[in-house]
């Protein structure tokens, strides 16, 4: 979990934007930033899956210890696990790029507010305003 918050914190390493006092918002200058962060957050999350993809081929030895062979597979689980994680995430950077091109990109999917330029550069993939995700976040643990 660290390695992921060592990336993010790589890739959010930009500068923040400042809209214009007469910017409209999602403006193309603002979807072209938005556009950089994305492309950049989902080209650190590929180099890392390739670098795994190099670790786990160099790294697969038959230990002839039982306990060695475990440690190694529950590395290369735990490893896996977090590429899945990473996957999922560059779906929703893809989704949210996609979102760009359409011109719908920085609206909540929920009641179509502006999400907010801070919040986005926060999450850059979030989809819901900060109101209807607290919302959703309060249904979720209403149900369990």
């Amino acid at each position: 979990m660290a390695e992921a918050r060592t990336q993010e914190a790589e890739v959010y390493s930009f500068e923040p934007y400042n809209a214009g006092s007469d910017e409209e918002y999602m403006s193309p200058e603002q979807e072209e930033h938005f556009r950089g962060i994305l492309l950049a957050w989902k080209q650190s999350l590929m180099e890392e899956v390739d670098r795994t993809v190099h670790h786990m081929q160099d790294e697969a030895t038959n230990f002839p210890d039982p306990n060695d062979r475990a440690t190694q597979e529950s590395e290369f689980s735990l490893e896996l696990r977090t590429r899945d994680r990473e996957r999922k995430l560059i779906k929703k950077i893809d989704e949210a790029l996609a979102r760009i091109d359409d011109h719908d990109y920085g609206f909540c999917e929920a009641c179509g507010v502006e999400i907010g330029i801070r919040r986005l550069e926060a999450r850059p993939t979030a989809t819901l305003c900060i109101d209807c995700k607290t919302l959703d976040e309060i249904r979720e643990k209403q149900r369990g």
